[in-house]
């Protein structure tokens, strides 16, 4: 798949990653809440974040990658 994530994008996607996952293991809700949601949410931003593709960007045809200079 080509990337359509930027470097930047991915940075805050790493970011909220982390963020997710640490929701999914300390906030204040019942576990079968906030495991499955806040845990997959992270899981998705993270793959994107690592992986540098987005398939809602691609439904969307957008891309935050910097031009490529030919």
């Amino acid at each position: 798949m080509t990337k359509n994530v930027g470097t930047l994008d991915r940075v805050f996607r790493g970011l909220g990653a982390v963020s997710m996952l640490m929701c999914a293991l300390f906030a204040p809700i019942a576990t079968e809440i906030r495991a499955p949601v806040f845990g997959a949410l992270g899981a998705y931003l993270l793959f994107t974040s690592l992986k540098g593709t987005c398939v809602g960007y691609r439904l969307m045809g957008r891309n935050t990658c910097a031009p490529t200079a030919r």
